[in-house]
């Protein structure tokens, strides 16, 4: 159930762009029924960045520590920064001496297995403990992602007219 909430509250958001990779797309055929989101009230695909969230729905290649291929489960990745991680995780992303966790543990916020250093958390199936708070950093990852491309776009537009 907690898949359609995050989608449900996700797809009111201003100005996001849902990537739905669907059987049959033109998408690659290992991102089919996983979703990737984007701020980019163009409707645009960005060229240059990275999605802030996405929802993956099985093991990819070099990714397999979550267990996704089994019945039933999904994970939501998020990207947060270093301040919500160290909050989410309880060290900072690029710690070296993190101790290492169980990313296939449902309902728990982990550091994404690849991403993890670059602020990334994510969680196997969000349920009771998690959904509340996956919905608020997800809100607040796309406040973030929306504020980098005014950024951007207002030292462009600050560019091409000075």
């Amino acid at each position: 159930m907690s898949m359609e909430r995050i989608l449900s509250e996700i797809r009111t958001y201003d100005g996001v762009l849902e990537l739905a990779s669907l059987p049959g797309s033109e998408h690659p055929e290992i991102s089919w029924g996983d979703h990737f989101f984007y701020y980019a009230p163009d409707g645009q695909v960005p060229r240059n960045r990275q999605p802030y969230a996405t929802i993956v729905t099985k093991n990819y290649p070099d990714d397999t520590d979550s267990h996704l291929d089994a019945a039933d489960r999904w994970r939501l990745n998020l990207h947060v920064g270093a301040r919500a991680f160290t909050e989410l995780i309880g060290h900072a992303p690029n710690e070296t001496d993190a101790p290492r966790v169980d990313h296939s543990v449902e309902d728990v916020f982990r550091p994404h297995p690849l991403y993890g250093a670059f602020g990334w958390v994510c969680v196997v199936n969000p349920g009771t403990s998690t959904l509340e708070r996956a919905l608020e950093a997800l809100r607040d990852a796309h406040l973030a992602d929306r504020r980098r491309v005014e950024r951007r776009q207002s030292r462009n537009d600050s560019t091409l007219n000075g």
